[in-house]
């Protein structure tokens, strides 16, 4: 029977428990996180509520943050330099929510800054682009045009969402997962043409399919196929004959957010109580944790080389999960306090980290009643 540790000896198996890594590192740069926490808030105008949304990307040669607002039926945008709210886009043009996320919308977004385009999965309607509708679309939003409008829509055929996505800026391919169908698939499209190129079926998932990456050094797409019953994996994805080219298997992770670092490795935000360091090039798991876990949304922050996870299932509870990329040393969790959390993005400039939050959600001192975008940072950023 295990006895009862002291105060500090229990702090000191607690630090030495969270990351357990294949490899030496040394201790994580926990100066980067030094006093971090929620720094401000914004809120929507008119006493807008943050209630129900989904991802959120900041464009880092803009600075620029958006969120897939479904409670409001548009796109936030939010001025990643001063924190400071700018304007809402496609107002009235996305279903917002239908009381089912599997159809509701807006649901993933990213800019291809290239383009100055913003692209928007929504869940489906009766849009007259549909061959037979209601069907899922992707929307294209031009971002030069004043004020920003939708140029495109393009059918993507699913009788759920079109959800998260991923761009390869090689082969000018945007790939969208129609995630909530059975069986789910990857729609693929042309950023030139704004046509479907085609689908990828993924029969054997039971459990949808979640966020993706593009990896310029293998030129394949990353994809989060969260099975349950222990086979979840990572699709490698092959964009120009669209087969999957190979699978990374994590086992029981139930895969949810992705993103990738510039030395290759995967961070895998598992559903599950776990998190997952993993080799983009052979499929090995550098590193794993289970003291934070439940993630959704991902993102990797060049600025300060850190992960940040929205773990909104966390088992002690809800927190933002801070883990350093270079050492894969969990550096600490702030609580957000509700399930609610889980989208989060980061403008590498300021090394701010946004995360919506909505009413119920830990504000401490800062009124959040309608909900609010929390705006997180360290000290001295």
């Amino acid at each position: 029977m295990m006895r009862n540790c002291s105060l500090a000896l229990c702090v000191v198996l607690v630090i030495t428990a969270f990351l357990v890594s294949a490899g030496p590192g040394r201790a994580g740069d926990a100066d980067s996180v030094k006093n971090f926490g929620l720094k401000a808030v914004i809120k929507l105008p008119n006493s807008e509520k943050v209630q129900r949304f989904d991802i959120s990307w900041v464009d880092e040669p803009s600075q620029t943050y958006y969120l897939a607002d479904r409670t409001n039926k548009q796109i936030d945008v939010i001025d990643a330099r001063t924190d400071t709210f700018v304007q809402t886009l496609a107002h009235g043009h996305f279903v917002g929510f239908s009381g089912n996320n599997d159809t509701s919308g807006p649901n993933g977004i990213l800019v291809i800054h290239s383009l100055h385009e913003l692209w928007v999965g929504d869940g489906p309607s009766n849009n007259p682009v549909c061959s037979a509708p209601p069907c899922s679309t992707v929307k294209v939003i031009d971002l030069k045009a004043t004020p920003p409008e939708i140029v495109a829509t393009i059918s993507t055929g699913g009788q759920a969402r079109a959800d998260e996505m991923a761009f390869d800026p090689d082969d000018h391919i945007l790939v969208v997962a129609n995630d909530a169908d059975t069986p789910p698939y990857l729609t693929f499209i042309s950023t030139d043409t704004r046509t479907v190129l085609g689908t990828l079926v993924f029969a054997d998932a039971d459990n949808g399919l979640e966020q993706s990456v593009w990896d310029p050094a293998t030129r394949r797409f990353y994809l989060n196929v969260p099975n349950t019953g222990g086979d979840s994996y990572i699709a490698q994805i092959d964009p120009r004959t669209r087969t999957v080219t190979n699978k990374l298997h994590i086992g029981t992770c139930e895969g949810g957010g992705l993103a990738l670092t510039p030395h290759q490795h995967l961070i895998v935000g598992c559903q599950t109580q776990e998190t997952l360091v993993v080799n983009a090039r052979t499929g090995a798991i550098v590193a794993s944790t289970t003291l934070v876990g439940g993630s959704d949304q991902v993102w990797f922050n060049p600025g300060d080389g850190n992960y940040y996870l929205a773990a909104r299932n966390n088992t002690p509870g809800p927190v933002l999960g801070i883990i350093d990329a270079a050492t894969n040393m969990l550096l600490g969790t702030v609580p957000t306090g509700s399930h609610g959390v889980h989208s989060v993005a980061a403008n590498r400039a300021n090394n701010h980290v946004f995360v919506p939050l909505p009413p119920g959600s830990t504000t401490g001192s800062f009124s959040c009643p309608n909900g609010c975008i929390g705006v997180y940072f360290s000290d001295g950023d």
